[in-house]
């Protein structure tokens, strides 16, 4: 039976005026809130918007076999709970892996060398090619996840390739050596779906043939990053993954969730999503933090970074 348990990111609202005014009772409601006053606050709830403790996590999280953890990409207090949480899971117990949608599989050995000490981090940035904002918001869990003995899987599927999906669609698979056909999922399922209807009613650019392309190649990640974790999980089945990836990605059970139980039914996956504001009706447990602030006041500038975005990646030779 396929079961998921779904986790939002959230802050919890402050308390009703008709409180206790006990002062213990007091002091407890003060432990389990926190204002999220700064883009380094959080606040972690139950998809009830119960307040909840990385100290004392309810029975769901612990007994998943996966945790997704879904990101605004560059969010300090996102990522500084995806920290939290995996020193949490790896005080309780030492069955914990870390997947990540920032490493690629054709970098694993490198992240494995690093892992053990064999290079230093410049060489794992450069050979492994680190996202942009690795310093900044990686380091903190691939620390320690390093010191602490925990397995990190490159989950993902080489860019590169995934932009030639999106301009020639799943033909392009056709191309590519024996060895770098196994960088990407074995199978990539374009068909109807609910995470197919959500990225369509995202996209306001192209014509439907070149949207189909650009989903097939969305979908390469979600599939790629779901048989990296299942496969994982049949070699190590005693494992808790602990999976980064953005958002979209990951909430509401679509994306790479819907992958992994079209692989294994039997998995347990709970999502964790960051939200505005804390609900008492989430499909997820919520993380609330601050909203990213607008990256656009004028459209002027909007279209601009539109038109550099269209050129991004012309470079890219896909014959």
């Amino acid at each position: 039976m396929q079961r998921i348990i779904l986790i939002g990111l959230a802050t919890l609202l402050t308390a009703c005026a008709n409180q206790p005014s006990n002062s213990t009772s007091q002091k407890v409601a003060n432990t389990q809130t926190q204002a999220v006053s700064t883009f380094y606050d959080y606040q972690f709830a139950s998809p009830q918007g119960e307040a909840l403790s990385l100290n004392a996590l309810p029975k769901q999280l612990i007994d998943a076999d996966v945790v997704l953890i879904g990101e605004w990409h560059t969010h300090s207090a996102i990522h500084r709970f995806q920290t939290d949480f995996l020193k949490a899971r790896r005080n309780a117990t030492s069955n914990i892996a870390l997947s990540m949608e920032q490493f690629t599989r054709e970098h694993q050995d490198t992240l494995n060398q690093y892992l053990n000490d064999e290079i230093g981090e410049q060489v794992l940035m450069s050979q492994a090619a680190a996202w942009p904002n690795y310093e900044s918001d990686y380091r903190a869990l691939v620390e320690f996840a390093k010191t602490n003995n925990v397995d990190i899987i490159a989950a993902n599927a080489p860019k590169p390739f995934v932009q030639c999906i999106g301009r020639k669609g799943l033909s392009y698979l056709d191309q590519l050596t024996t060895e770098q056909r196994q960088w990407i999922a074995s199978e990539v399922d374009t068909g109807d779906s609910p995470y197919k209807e959500k990225f369509m009613a995202s996209m306001h650019h192209g014509t439907p043939e070149q949207t189909e392309k650009q989903f097939a190649a969305q979908v390469t990640w979600d599939e790629t990053m779901a048989e990296s974790i299942v496969d994982y999980l049949a070699s190590n089945p005693d494992q808790q993954v602990i999976h980064v990836a953005g958002k979209f990605h990951t909430e509401g059970g679509l994306g790479t969730a819907a992958s992994i139980l079209r692989r294994n039914p039997d998995l347990k996956i709970a999502i964790i999503s960051p939200v505005e504001a804390i609900s008492s009706d989430s499909s997820d447990y919520q993380l609330e933090v601050l909203s990213p602030p607008a990256r656009f006041v004028k459209k002027e500038n909007r279209m601009k970074a539109y038109k550099h975005l269209s050129k991004r990646g012309s470079d890219l030779k896909c014959d």
